[in-house]
């Protein structure tokens, strides 16, 4: 092709993007399409790649993650697209245009938008990058969560400072979602406010960030830095104990922010008054907002969140009784759960055999026995009243109404199997029963399970889960 010829299809193919950014701006509104959409330009055509050029790498890898798709789906109406497919190139800052040909207020508003690209390139180096997985739509509600989840979504969908919520301030232990909720409020804010700007990290690399400024005489950039910013989000708070360097600069930094209306989320693993190591001011400026607790997660939440997770996978069968084998037994938290959950679709998928009780018990035999104990007859009448959802007392009552008494001769049975016990010590448990009425139970769940194929399996799902 002579040169006269490329620079005719460059110029083609230089109109054509500038329909889709025309289309670009038409979907997604001026406020995006300025600050994300507008500075990514037509730069050259090579070997059917058509090479967009953004200032900065973090502006590629947001329009990457965030609006690509939908790039893609109107640069393909366009009939130039045919056998170009889109790349994005970090090209530096765009080239000065002279005044000549630019009023005062375009160059204004040039200069502000190359001003917050490399705002937010500050911001994403300093602070942390956030999972994509951790969305509210992906964040499984119940009551344990539910009241930080909706300050969360209200504090996120808010433009302006929440009254009587800042600083939020979420606690919980250990994978219950603390850190979901807080990648969630930033990527809703980043989506919808992109103007916003949101500086999210964990208490550690605040500090480190902090000893860094220090050490290298950038105390006074780092000030400026952090206090300049809209949304401040600290994870893990509780790790600046015993650290008071990073706490008084901590607690100025917060006062400025407030002193401003900037919006503080705070995360830590328990309430602001029974944070250990943390000096009392600090302690008290972190209680002034909302502080919302998310508690252990009970069976139905576990059920919800597995639920969530499967429907995501594809290709993937997992037997309902599976799904409530796990709901039941990994109850320390949700990322244990989820990880199990992946440990055994991970297994089914490399050796190619289906999922069941016995190989779920198999692969996560070591995650199984990390909660073994001796097993008692209270241990079972718990379990069997909690499956059936019957209270406990009802196991040592006199009733003999059908929804209390197959349960109870159902733990009867169990407590026979899978304890030492003797019938009258098991008939002592459930509120004196003489050993026979022991006997006529064992027989009868006996005698159940043979005729009654989904009884069986559930009395072998409850076998299981107590021995596992």
């Amino acid at each position: 092709m002579s040169h006269a010829a490329e620079m005719t299809m460059d110029a083609v193919l230089s109109v054509a993007w500038e329909r889709v950014s025309a289309n670009l701006n038409q979907f997604y509104g001026d406020a995006i399409f300025r600050s994300w959409l507008k500075p990514m330009v037509y730069v050259s055509q090579e070997e059917g790649k058509l090479h967009l050029g953004v200032p900065t790498r973090f502006m590629r890898e947001w329009i990457n993650t965030h609006y690509m798709d939908e790039i893609t789906r109107i640069w393909e109406q366009q009939p130039e697209s045919e056998g170009y497919a889109l790349t994005i190139d970090v090209t530096g800052a765009p080239a000065v245009i002279s005044p000549m040909t630019m009023n005062i207020a375009e160059q204004a508003a040039e200069r502000k938008e190359a001003q917050a690209a490399e705002n937010a390139e500050n911001d994403a180096q300093m602070g942390a990058q956030l999972d994509p997985r951790y969305t509210f739509e992906n964040f499984v509600v119940g009551k344990p969560n539910e009241l930080a989840f909706a300050a969360a979504r209200r504090v996120a969908e808010s433009a302006q400072v929440v009254q009587g919520c800042n600083p939020l301030f979420l606690y919980g232990g250990v994978g219950l979602g603390k850190t979901h909720l807080m990648h969630a409020i930033a990527w809703h804010i980043r989506r919808e406010s992109p103007q916003r700007r949101v500086m999210y990290l964990s208490a550690e690399k605040f500090m480190y960030q902090f000893i860094r400024a220090l050490r290298f005489k950038e105390a006074l950039a780092f000030k400026e830095h952090f206090r300049s910013v809209d949304v401040l989000m600290i994870d893990d708070v509780q790790f600046i104990a015993g650290k008071d360097s990073t706490q008084e600069e901590f607690f100025h930094t917060f006062n400025a922010l407030v002193d401003q209306n900037k919006q503080l989320i705070i995360s830590g693993d328990r309430s602001p008054s029974d944070l250990e190591g943390i000096e009392e001011r600090v302690r008290s400026r972190l209680g002034w907002g909302l502080v919302a607790d998310i508690h252990a997660t009970t069976y139905e939440l576990r059920l919800g969140i597995l639920q969530s997770k499967i429907d995501n996978l594809s290709g993937t069968q997992i037997p309902q009784k599976v799904v409530e084998f796990l709901a039941h037994k990994i109850t320390s938290n949700v990322r244990e759960l989820e990880g199990a959950l992946n440990r055994v679709v991970a297994h089914s998928t490399l050796v190619g055999r289906p999922i069941t009780l016995e190989t779920t018990q198999e692969v996560l035999h070591d995650l199984l026995r990390a909660n073994d104990r001796r097993l008692s007859i209270e241990d079972i009448q718990k379990q069997v009243a909690g499956h059936y959802n019957i209270k406990v007392s009802d196991m040592h009552s006199a009733r003999r109404s059908r929804v209390v008494a197959r349960p109870r001769q159902v733990a009867m049975y169990l407590a026979k199997k899978l304890t030492s016990k003797s019938l009258p010590e098991i008939g002592r448990k459930f509120g004196g029963k003489d050993h026979t009425t022991v006997m006529h139970a064992v027989k009868r769940v006996e005698e159940l399970m043979g005729s009654d194929h989904e009884f069986a399996q559930d009395i072998e799902l409850l076998s299981r889960m107590l021995q596992s």
